[in-house]
């Protein structure tokens, strides 16, 4: 199925205030300006914060920090830039790569065409002038040809609505809206809630500073340790003098990342014997990080090599935490992998410490807050902060978060009531010109997110460069091209292990979100299919 194209000699596309509108100052939003601006087009970026750096700009959580290596997880496409920026760690900690989003700034002068603290309220389409109209919620109103969606997979911070929260005395802060000066928890009575990525990280430094710490558990998760380091001058100067080589190598992962550790005899967990398992489990387990999901190949498709991973990690969780019914309720009980692994820095050994309690809320929810703090199970618990680690309404809350509108006025969320439908992850049928970086259908998350952002953005803008080469005004995503393509992430996800938990992958920590496995799994696949559409004339979509 060839590229349809529509074209009407009496039409003209009416003059717009710019070429493209894009949402978003992270590292999609920056990339995807300064290739606009090589393209000769007239771009704007809106961005909510009055900084750059997206996620990064907003989670400035104690212990904040990436878990794919620094080395990969930044931007490949200047030579320069590589060559230049020196990280200090193995794994960036926050403030380190805000700081390098603010040197791209201004290295490539983006900010000029940035406008700050300015949220989207709406996008709609004019199919008479067959361009975006993007309204802020200061009341600004502004016309592109291309609405070009940088939002993030996990900008859209996820608060449930507890009740009787107003009437709380003491402080809340959220994980992924962290005040920009800082939280000293000195002395006060914290609670954290919830046991994910962000609490993991932020739950050994608040507890070093806290009175007592209480920490509400709903759902266990694995956890490996980080085994972050600095990073050696000549480690730093290895991994540059083969750069290019490097990347390439990292574009055959699955993942997009961890070439320097990858192991072309992985095999089957259950190949080897339990001593030789055991010995293969625990050198990745020195390793560290999400590397330790490479120690096998097939611990996320077959369920008893799965059950293997899953026992080590349990195992070497009571073997740290010293109270038993403590470490037990901290072991997961459900498929390892299935959720995002997450990498930690002494976390499970912060339970060993006397002023650091874990409350399990999985058959007792929280009931509601008091002025004092909370109830759960019938017991108040007395605290002066509360830290909502909670997460986020992933891969699409943030665009739902905006009015999005496309032919004949049709909501984006009545589109995809059901679950995100998407053509490759980067466009919607009846929604014209509007591209999503990273979006529900694509690798996005399960991968290295910067060599996923940097193939979506070059892939956006070549398309327009096309587009313009060809006089075209428009391009649209065939109706049964997103079909197939929705069906064919859902089969990629069945022959995997990750729709059998509860996972943000599939919106289950929001109430009410459709369950639907959002991203697409199989990078390299993917990058090929994306080329692929191209040297066929962009089969799958409509131009005109």
């Amino acid at each position: 199925m060839h590229a349809k194209i529509e074209k009407n000699k009496n039409e003209t596309a009416a003059a717009t205030d710019f070429d493209a509108v894009v949402v978003g100052a992270g590292f999609a939003g920056m990339y995807m300006l300064h290739r606009l601006r090589e393209l000769g087009l007239r771009a704007r970026v809106l961005e909510a914060g009055d900084g750059v750096g997206g996620t990064w700009y907003w989670n400035r959580y104690p212990g904040a920090r990436c878990d794919v290596e620094s080395m990969e997880y930044s931007y490949q496409f200047s030579e320069e830039l590589q060559q230049d920026w020196e990280w200090s760690q193995r794994y960036s900690p926050q403030p380190e790569i805000l700081a390098y989003a603010n040197h791209v700034a201004d290295r490539f002068d983006l900010r000029d065409d940035i406008q700050f603290n300015t949220r989207v309220e709406s996008a709609h389409y004019d199919e008479s002038s067959r361009s975006w109209n993007v309204k802020t919620l200061s009341g600004e109103s502004l016309t592109s040809r291309f609405c070009i969606m940088a939002t993030g997979c996990l900008s859209s911070a996820n608060t449930p609505d507890f009740k009787g929260l107003d009437d709380f005395q003491g402080v809340n802060y959220h994980t992924g809206n962290w005040p920009h000066e800082g939280v000293d928890f000195t002395g006060l009575r914290v609670g954290v809630i919830g046991s994910g990525s962000s609490a993991i990280q932020s739950i050994p430094i608040i507890a070093s500073q806290a009175s007592t710490l209480n920490v509400f558990q709903r759902t266990p998760n694995y956890s490996v340790p980080a085994k972050n380091r600095s990073l050696e001058q000549q480690e730093r100067q290895l991994i540059k003098s083969q750069y290019r080589e490097f990347r390439e190598q990292n574009k055959t992962m699955p993942g997009g990342f961890g070439v320097g550790h990858a192991r072309e005899d992985a095999g089957s967990a259950l190949d080897l014997t339990a001593e030789q398992r055991e010995a293969r489990y625990e050198e990745y387990w020195e390793l560290g990080g999400l590397l330790f999901l490479g120690a096998f190949e097939d611990t996320g498709v077959d369920i008893n090599a799965n059950k293997t991973a899953a026992e080590f990690v349990r195992t070497k969780i009571r073997d740290i935490v010293d109270d038993p019914q403590t470490a037990e309720l901290l072991c997961p009980d459900n498929t390892f992998g299935c959720k995002r692994l997450c990498a930690d820095t002494q976390y499970f050994q912060t339970y060993n410490q006397p002023n650091v309690h874990l409350i399990d809320i999985k058959d007792a929810p929280i009931d509601h807050f008091t002025a004092a703090g909370v109830v759960t199970g019938g017991v108040e618990y007395e605290l002066d902060a509360v830290v909502f680690a909670t997460g986020f309404d992933a891969m699409t809350g943030a665009l739902h978060r905006i009015d999005i509108r496309g032919k004949e006025a049709l909501p984006l969320k009545e589109k995809w009531e059901a679950g995100p439908r998407t053509y490759l992850g980067l466009c919607t049928e009846a929604f014209p010109n509007l591209f999503t970086i990273t979006g529900p259908g694509s690798p996005s998350v399960l991968t290295n997110m910067l060599p996923s952002i940097e193939q979506h953005v070059d892939w956006i803008a070549d398309c327009i460069a096309y587009l313009d080469s060809e006089g075209l005004s428009a391009i649209e995503a065939d109706i049964d091209a997103e079909n197939d393509w929705v069906e064919h992430v859902n089969g990629l996800a069945e022959e995997t292990l990750y729709p059998t938990c509860n996972s943000w992958y599939l919106g289950a920590n929001v109430p009410g979100k459709p369950r639907v496995f959002m991203p697409h799994i199989g990078f390299p696949a993917y990058v090929e299919k994306c080329k692929e559409v191209v040297a066929a004339g962009y089969q799958g979509f409509r131009l005109s």
